[in-house]
């Protein structure tokens, strides 16, 4: 079981009290974008097998929605961090890059 901290009111807890909302990082396509890139956006997902990043919703506690650093393969969770952000804080990829050797940050486009 994955236990969360939710870094907007500091509660940590398992995972069913939060709701997940799929990959974060990704570039969101509005009014005007071509066929490929919404398809993409939909169905394009990542799904690998080690190091992952998520959206989560704090769904039975103060509901806003964060983002989180985590291990598909061990549950090991890196850590949690503001939904604004376009990329983890320095520390988070610091703690993934110490436990996952070889470990790069990938742009997201």
């Amino acid at each position: 079981m994955l236990i969360l901290e939710c870094p907007c009111c500091g509660v940590a807890g398992e995972e069913t009290e939060f709701a997940g909302g799929g990959e974060a990082h990704l570039k969101r396509f509005g009014p005007g974008s071509s066929d490929d890139e919404f398809h993409t956006y939909l169905f394009a997902k990542e799904n690998p097998k080690g190091v992952h990043f998520e959206r989560w919703r704090h769904a039975n506690g103060c509901g806003k929605w964060f983002l989180a650093a985590r291990n598909t393969m061990t549950l090991e969770v890196y850590g949690t961090y503001s939904a604004q952000t376009t990329e983890p804080p320095q520390k988070i990829k610091d703690k993934i890059s110490a436990k996952v050797p070889g470990w790069s940050w990938r742009e997201f486009s």
